[in-house]
C-alpha cells in the first residue's frame, strides 16, 4: 500500500493583526509602556545620584562634627595611637551615636588613631589622605579596607587653627543601595497604575476609532480613499464639498470645469471669495434651498443639489444642462413653428378656396388684386424689417416671430426709430437677446385683447440699444430684479424642463459685455424691457478715396452744372 502524502505543515505567522482597532490598541498599548518604562528610569536614574549625594553630605556632616569636638586635636598630638587612648574612645561613640560605618582619625603622616577594627589603629590609612591635610573637605564614594561606602573628609585643626590631622567618617554604600532597591516596588506599583490607565484609555479610544471607522483595516480605509478620488474625479458631475465653516475643501474636475475655477483659488475659501456673488455662490453656500435647483455660470446653465453632511458641511452636485436647454428652447420654437405653420395651412387652404372660387366665376381681375394683396402684405413686411436693421440674422429672426405672433394673434411691429447697421460684433448673441425678450413679450400678452409687441433697436456710436414693449398685464416694481434670477418664472414649466432661464441669460450676456438689462413700466401700461450692449458695434469702415482724376473730373462736372 501506499502511504498517504503527509497533510502540509501550517507555519504559525507572527505579525501586526489585520483589524484596525487590534492595530491601534497594541500601538497605543506600546507606547504607554514605553512611557512608562521610560518614565520610570528617568526617575530612578536620579534617585540613585540622590541617593547617594544624600549619603555622602551626610558622611561629611559628621565628620565636620567629630572635629569640631574639644580636646580632640590636643589628644591626637599629645596621646599615642592605641586601642584604649582617648581618641578611639571619642570616635567609637560618635560612630556608634551616628550609625556611620566608621569614623577614622589620623595624623598628618596618615596613621590611624582610631578605626571599627582594633587591629587596624595604628596602621596607615587604605586612601589617600593628602587633600583633607592640605585644608580641603572631600566626600565621594570610595573603596577602603571595609568596602565600598559613602566617605567625608574634612581637616583636624587644634585652637590656633593648624591641622594637625583629619577626620574621615564613612557610610556602608550597600546600605545606600538597599534604600534605593526598597523604594523600587512602590515605583514600579505607580508604574503598573499609570500603565492600567493608559491601557484603559487606549481601549476607550479603540472603541471610539471601531464605531467611526466600522471596523476597517489600513489598508480597507486607503483603498476607500482612492476609489473615492477615482471616483470624484472620473464622474461626469460636478461635486463641490464644504466644511462645518462654509469654506470649499474639495472639488473635483468636473466641478472644476462647469464653475470656471481651478482648484488652487477654490479650495479653503467661501463661495462668495472663490466664485463672487451671486445665486451660484447662494446656492453652494445654502442661502438658496430646495432640489433640482437652476442656476447660469457664464455661458452654462447648471441643476444644483446641495446635502449636509453629519460634520456640519454639506456636499453639492452640479449638472451641466446647456445642451438640453438649448435643445427644449429650440424643441418650443419648432412646436411654435409647427403651430404657426398649421395656422397658416388652413389660412392658405381658405385663400385657395377664395381664389379657385373668383377663378370659378370668372371675376379674373379680382383674382389678381387678390393674389396681390396676400403676397404685398407678406413683402411688405419683409421690407419693413430690412430697411431698418441691416443685420441679416436679425431681420430673419424679426420676419420669423412676426409671422408667429400674428398667427397667435398679436401684432408685432418695429419701431419707427428703429436702424441698426450691419455691423454687430457679436450678431449671434444679440440673437439670443432679442429671441428671448420677444418669446417673453408673445408669453406676456398671450390671450390679451389688442396685443401688442414692439421691438426698437437703436445704434448710438458703437453702442447697442434694445427695447422691447408689450401690453400685457406688466411686472409689478417688486418683482423686476427676481425676473432676472434663475429659476423665478410665474408661467407653468414646459415638458422639457424648468422656466427662468431667459431673462437671466439674457442679464448675463449684458453684463458680459459690460452692459446692462432692467424693465420698467411702459408707456401705457405693460412693460418694458432695456438692454444696453457697450462696444456692440464695430467702427464703421472708411470710405474709399476718389482716384485724383476722377475727382478733378466730377469737381469739373459739378462746377459746370453750377453754371
Amino acid at each position: 500500500m501506499g502511504m498517504s502524502p503527509a497533510p502540509p505543515v501550517r507555519r504559525l505567522r507572527l505579525g501586526m493583526p489585520r483589524r484596525m482597532v487590534s492595530q491601534v490598541l497594541l500601538m497605543q498599548l506600546a507606547i504607554a509602556a514605553g512611557v512608562v518604562v521610560l518614565a520610570t528610569g528617568l526617575f530612578l536614574a536620579p534617585l540613585s545620584d540622590q541617593l547617594d549625594d544624600q549619603a555622602m553630605r551626610r558622611a561629611l556632616a559628621i565628620a565636620q562634627t567629630t572635629a569640631a569636638v574639644p580636646q580632640l586635636a590636643d589628644d591626637l598630638r599629645d596621646t599615642p595611637p592605641t586601642v584604649h587612648g582617648p581618641v578611639q574612645r571619642e570616635a567609637e561613640r560618635i560612630r556608634e551615636a551616628s550609625g556611620a560605618e566608621y569614623v577614622v582619625i589620623m595624623d598628618l603622616h596618615g596613621t590611624r588613631w582610631s578605626h571599627p577594627d582594633p587591629a587596624q589603629v595604628g596602621g596607615h590609612v587604605s586612601t589617600d589622605p593628602s587633600e583633607a591635610l592640605a585644608g580641603r573637605e572631600v566626600m565621594g564614594i570610595d573603596s577602603g579596607t571595609l568596602g565600598r561606602s559613602a566617605r567625608g573628609k574634612v581637616p583636624l585643626r587644634d585652637s590656633d587653627g593648624r591641622i594637625v590631622g583629619a577626620v574621615s567618617v564613612g557610610i556602608e554604600y550597600d546600605s545606600v543601595r538597599a534604600r534605593l532597591i526598597h523604594a523600587i516596588p512602590g515605583l514600579f506599583a505607580y508604574a503598573g497604575g499609570a500603565l492600567a490607565v493608559g491601557a484603559l484609555a487606549a481601549w476607550l479610544i479603540s472603541r471610539r476609532v471601531h464605531r467611526q471607522t466600522r471596523d476597517l483595516a489600513f489598508s480597507d480605509i486607503s483603498a476607500l480613499l482612492s476609489e473615492r478620488e477615482a471616483m470624484l474625479h472620473g464622474i461626469r458631475e460636478g461635486v463641490v464639498a464644504l466644511d462645518r465653516a462654509g469654506r470649499v475643501r474639495l472639488l473635483n474636475d468636473e466641478a472644476q470645469r462647469l464653475l470656471g475655477i481651478g482648484e488652487e483659488r477654490a479650495v479653503g475659501r467661501t463661495p462668495d471669495e472663490a466664485l463672487g456673488e451671486g445665486r451660484t455662490a447662494d446656492v453652494l453656500a445654502g442661502r438658496v434651498t430646495g432640489t433640482d435647483l437652476i442656476t447660469v455660470r457664464g455661458q452654462r446653465v447648471l441643476i444644483a443639489n446641495r446635502m449636509p453632511t453629519d460634520d456640519g458641511g454639506a456636499v453639492a452636485t452640479l449638472r451641466d444642462r446647456t445642451e438640453l436647454e438649448q435643445l427644449g428652447r429650440e424643441l418650443d420654437s419648432t412646436r411654435g413653428l409647427i403651430d404657426a405653420l398649421r395656422a397658416q395651412d388652413h389660412e392658405h387652404a381658405n385663400r385657395m378656396h377664395t381664389l379657385l372660387g373668383l377663378l370659378e366665376l370668372e371675376r379674373y381681375d379680382d383674382a389678381v388684386e387678390f393674389v396681390g394683396e396676400v403676397v404685398g402684405d407678406h413683402r411688405a413686411t419683409a421690407e419693413q424689417v430690412t430697411e431698418k436693421i441691416e443685420d441679416p440674422l436679425l431681420a430673419a429672426l424679426l420676419v420669423g416671430k412676426a409671422t408667429v405672433a400674428a398667427e397667435r394673434g398679436v401684432a408685432l411691429r418695429v419701431s419707427d426709430r428703429t436702424r441698426l447697421p450691419d455691423r454687430l460684433v457679436d450678431p449671434r448673441g444679440l440673437v439670443t437677446v432679442v429671441g428671448n425678450l420677444v418669446d417673453n413679450a408673445l408669453d406676456a400678452v398671450a390671450g390679451t385683447a389688442h396685443a401688442r409687441v414692439e421691438v426698437e433697436l437703436r445704434a448710438e456710436g458703437r453702442t447697442a440699444v434694445l427695447r422691447v414693449r408689450d401690453t400685457g398685464p406688466g411686472i409689478p416694481v417688486e418683482h423686476r430684479e427676481s425676473v432676472f434670477t434663475e429659476g423665478w418664472s410665474t408661467k407653468k414649466p414646459p415638458a422639457h424642463g424648468k422656466r427662468g432661464i431667459g431673462l437671466s441669460l439674457v442679464r448675463r450676456l449684458a453684463e458680459r459685455q459690460g452692459g446692462r438689462a432692467c424693465v420698467d413700466e411702459a408707456l401705457g401700461g405693460g412693460a418694458e424691457f432695456t438692454v444696453v450692449l457697450p462696444e456692440a458695434l464695430a467702427d464703421p469702415a472708411p470710405e474709399p478715396a476718389l482716384e485724383p482724376a476722377l475727382a478733378a473730373s466730377a469737381k469739373g462736372t459739378a462746377e459746370e452744372e453750377s453754371r
